[in-house]
């Protein structure tokens, strides 16, 4: 995967699939690795996996080898994932609700609506507010929220300077009453999140 620091996948970046498919084993196996410094849980049941041009990349030629929509699926996809890439002074995240019991799961996410206005991230002590991916609403109008999220954190200068400080604390997490959940990252994933800043 090319283009470290990228912040789109055009439509010359994207493989012809009977390459992707000779090589797909050993991309995987690369996507595996490079996201196992950019996930987190918060609390019991939510994982947040941080994105960049090389996640979505993968993301994209896989559903392209899946679906086989050709090239009249290509400008959906790159539609649907670009502005899911870091523009250089943010984070941005998948967010996910993870609970295998379908009664479970629709109990929890029936308490959680509005969660995605309440992720923050705290530096020092600063607080920045995530802010919720624009395509859809991602809670009901009954309340519910949905168990997929896309969040994106902006920073400023100074604090992508302070964020990108060795062993610098910084803590990911919600504030929602029902799901007040906090984790300081790790340094490893401190320093593999900082290289997204530009």
């Amino acid at each position: 995967m090319t283009g470290a620091r990228k912040h789109e996948i055009a439509r010359d970046d994207i493989m012809d699939m009977a390459d992707y498919a000779r090589e797909r084993k050993e991309r995987r196996s690369a996507t595996v690795a490079l996201k196992r410094h950019r996930r987190l849980e918060v609390g019991p049941v939510c994982l947040f996996h941080f994105e960049n041009y090389e996640t979505m990349w993968a993301q994209v030629h896989e559903m392209l080898f899946i679906e086989k929509g050709g090239e009249a699926q290509i400008a959906d996809e790159l539609a649907a994932y670009n502005p899911l890439i870091p523009k250089g002074r943010e984070l941005v995240a998948t967010v996910m609700f993870e609970i295998d019991d379908p009664a479970r799961r629709a109990a929890l996410l029936g308490k959680l609506g509005g969660i995605e206005e309440t992720a923050v991230l705290r530096l020092g002590a600063e607080t920045i507010r995530g802010r919720a991916e624009m395509d859809v609403d991602r809670t009901s109008a009954a309340g519910k929220a949905s168990s997929v999220q896309f969040i994106h954190f902006t920073l400023t200068d100074k604090q992508i300077a302070a964020f990108r400080e060795n062993d610098a604390r910084v803590v990911l997490g919600f504030t929602h009453p029902a799901y007040a959940h906090m984790v300081a990252l790790p340094e490893a994933v401190r320093a593999e999140l900082a290289k997204d800043f530009a």
